[in-house]
């Protein structure tokens, strides 16, 4: 016998069963609220012109701040560049370094650099502030004598900046 069969003696139904076969009771219909209640929870269209005028001046002031960051960081075109690079460095002595570097920034322009000696425990253990003057090529190579307290293990460029 297939398994969907009905038993014998019964007429097969051409509709599902349902639990819920009680068709006198219709459902409900949705409410409107009435304006006392929007009013207490504080639904009222005034609330909402409000709720809505705050959110766009928000969005406002965060549009005009985003700009003005945009504009100051990215657009400014006022900052220069320079790079700095060490070659290499060259112990002479105990209490002297040979520190090569090259200095890339802008044509006609003068700057500054840091030049430093630094020991085992990268303790600072020379240091030398030289000014470069202007020239015509962009990128120029230095070579500096530091002098140091004690024995150093290397040397390099600190930081470089215009002046």
């Amino acid at each position: 016998m297939p398994a969907t069969s009905t038993p014998p003696g019964t007429q097969p139904s051409r509709q599902p069963y349902r639990l819920d076969e009680s068709e006198s009771t219709p459902s409900p219909a949705p409410t409107i609220e009435s304006a006392e209640i929007q009013s207490r929870y504080g639904r009222t269209p005034a609330r909402k012109r409000r709720d809505r005028r705050i959110l766009w001046g928000l969005g406002g002031v965060f549009v005009v701040v985003l700009g003005a960051w945009v504009l100051w960081t990215g657009l400014d075109g006022a900052s220069t560049q320079i790079e700095a690079r060490d070659i290499g460095h060259t112990i002479i002595d105990e209490h002297t370094v040979s520190v090569t570097f090259e200095v890339s920034l802008p044509v006609d322009r003068t700057a500054s650099c840091a030049v430093q000696a630094l020991n085992e425990s990268y303790s600072v253990v020379g240091w030398k502030i030289i000014d470069l003057p202007p020239s015509t090529l962009y990128t120029r190579s230095f070579t500096e004598i530091l002098s140091t307290t004690t024995l150093s293990n290397t040397g390099l460029i600190y930081q470089c900046w215009l002046t």
